[in-house]
């Protein structure tokens, strides 16, 4: 069968989501994925054997689905890190990703694939997913917000992904919160929320907190147990964390206005303690004219980034590798 088309008599796309922890990938019939069998994985990352080992997996992943089902019309790709949209390069990243800075994908992707690329933050491609085809697609104005193992965003305005003049628009997890003040954040400064309210970022501030009486818990998943059990610290470590992810957001909504904001990721899992917090820290931080934003979960979960990215891909196909590329800021 060829990979480039397929019952439709559409042309098919390779959309990537490279995060810290996954690789996923489907083959898209325009901004579906494909339903057939075989048309979608997952590998892991393996991140911590840093960003050319990465690459590596990203390059053999690609020649071997195209080998496999066939030349593909182009490669969507949703990736972790600041994103040069006209070159598809990782000018930066956290060390989330050790090494994945200077990274140069788009060309890593055109030469695996032999098919145009377009590249966009997996955050904003998450945004963009969800503002057009999940819980924001009755919306104009979509701020997404991903609370997992770290925390991202991105403001999506009429179906154009808002990424500012260095292209780091959406980095809400980088926004200081006096409730982390000692608490190192991934991208080498203290004090921001991803830092104590991200999924990595709460273990750590239970530990950083927690007498030598109280039980240990080496991530999220472990703190989660302990609070369920009704262990006072790590509920309270759920509860703050929340109320300040709330704060932080009321703000915001007072900066940019959104008709809706989306929350995604493992966070978002918690509990109704957690929802609570994150409610009143938005109530009380939200000007009046925007405190009835709604506040809601995700309705797409991993296709979310996916569709963002085959959607960058269709809104830039009419653009040359030169140009500034649609759906994005100039």
């Amino acid at each position: 069968m060829n990979g480039a088309a397929h019952g439709s008599g559409r042309p098919r796309l390779l959309a990537l989501d490279i995060g810290g922890t996954k690789i996923g990938w489907s083959l898209m019939d325009g901004r579906e994925p494909c339903a057939e069998p075989g048309a979608s994985g997952r590998i892991a990352t393996l991140a911590d054997e840093g960003g050319a080992a990465v690459a590596e997996r990203i390059r053999s992943l690609v020649a071997d689905v195209v080998g496999r089902l066939g030349p593909v019309s182009g490669v969507a790709a949703a990736s972790a890190g600041v994103v040069d949209p006209r070159t598809g390069a990782i000018v930066s990243a956290t060390n989330t990703m050790p090494g994945w800075g200077g990274t140069p994908l788009g060309d890593i992707l055109r030469e695996a694939s032999g098919a145009p690329v377009r590249v966009l933050n997996d955050v904003h491609a998450h945004g963009l997913g969800e503002a057009l085809a999940g819980a924001g697609r009755d919306h104009d104005t979509v701020l997404s917000v991903a609370v997992g193992t770290g925390i991202g965003g991105a403001l999506v305005d009429r179906g154009r992904v808002l990424t500012g003049g260095h292209h780091v628009a959406g980095h809400v997890g980088h926004i200081h919160h006096h409730a982390g003040a000692r608490m190192a954040c991934s991208c080498g400064r203290s004090g921001h929320i991803e830092a104590f309210c991200s999924g990595s970022g709460i273990a750590a501030w239970y530990e950083a907190r927690r007498a030598d009486g109280d039980p240990r818990a080496d991530d999220a998943r472990a703190l989660q147990a302990l609070a369920d059990g009704g262990h006072p610290l790590a509920r309270a470590c759920f509860v703050e964390s929340a109320r300040a992810l709330g704060e932080c957001l009321g703000s915001l909504a007072n900066c940019v206005d959104p008709s809706i904001i989306i929350i995604s990721g493992s966070m978002t899992r918690s509990g109704a303690a957690w929802w609570d917090g994150l409610r009143e820290g938005y109530a009380a931080s939200a000007m009046t004219p925007v405190a009835p934003t709604p506040l809601v979960v995700g309705s797409l979960g991993d296709d979310a980034p996916l569709i963002g990215a085959a959607a960058n891909f269709e809104n830039t196909a009419d653009r040359n590798a030169g140009g500034a590329p649609a759906g994005t800021e100039e």
